[in-house]
């Protein structure tokens, strides 16, 4: 395939989704065509499932068939949106992939990093991001973010405790360690300005990389 993959992730409240907006006119600008989308949706069929996954009157679902869901709208998603553009040589930005499901699902939820990673082999067979973005914030701070946000959408998971969400920020940072060649701290606690130029610096570095391994070959 000739496009690239790039996957944005972090807490509840990093910032990611407006930092991938706005990268999305810079690079844009760059003449690169993208695409943007989300984990879980992007499309019709992944929606409706996110739409259960999110639902706050949820609150019996229990974390397998949490999985399971994620894993079957990411399914979905990619073959839907997600492989046939990069097919068509596009970049793709994603808000969240498959490292959510590990640092939520396999760590903060118990069910072992591993074993979610190997459901979700079954859905993505092989495909992973090139460069991952992982905006690093106290889950603290992301949550008294989303407090203050009063257009965000409130979902099943504001509902956790801070103690879960301090999983999650753990099961990232064992993230960055098992995958260093693909996944990028961006430093998300401070002005949404410095956030997207860090994260535009580390992209087109990437992209550039990229290009150049293609020439060579």
């Amino acid at each position: 395939m000739n496009g690239n993959f790039i996957t944005f992730e972090g807490v509840e409240g990093a910032g990611k989704t407006s930092v991938l907006h706005a990268l999305t006119d810079k690079l844009t600008k760059q003449g690169y065509e993208v695409v943007t989308t989300r984990e879980p949706g992007g499309i019709d069929i992944a929606e409706q499932i996110r739409n259960i996954i999110l639902d706050r009157e949820n609150v019996k679902m229990e974390e397998r068939t949490e999985a399971l869901l994620y894993a079957a709208a990411r399914r979905q998603h990619l073959v839907e949106k997600v492989l046939p553009a990069l097919e068509a040589g596009k970049v793709v930005l994603c808000d969240r992939f498959i490292d959510s499901s590990l640092a939520y699902q396999g760590h903060a939820r118990g069910l072992g990093m591993e074993e979610v990673y190997q459901v979700n082999q079954f859905a993505i067979k092989d495909l992973m991001p090139g460069l991952t973005l992982l905006f690093d914030i106290d889950p603290l701070k992301g949550l008294e973010r989303i407090a203050a946000n009063k257009d965000r959408e409130r979902n099943r998971l504001d509902l956790e405790n801070i103690d879960f969400h301090k999983q999650v920020y753990e099961g990232y940072h064992l993230l960055l360690k098992r995958f260093p060649e693909r996944i990028e701290k961006v430093d998300a606690d401070q002005s949404l300005e410095l956030v997207v130029e860090s994260a535009f610096h580390k992209i087109l570095t990437y992209l550039n990389g990229e290009n150049e391994g293609r020439a060579d070959k």
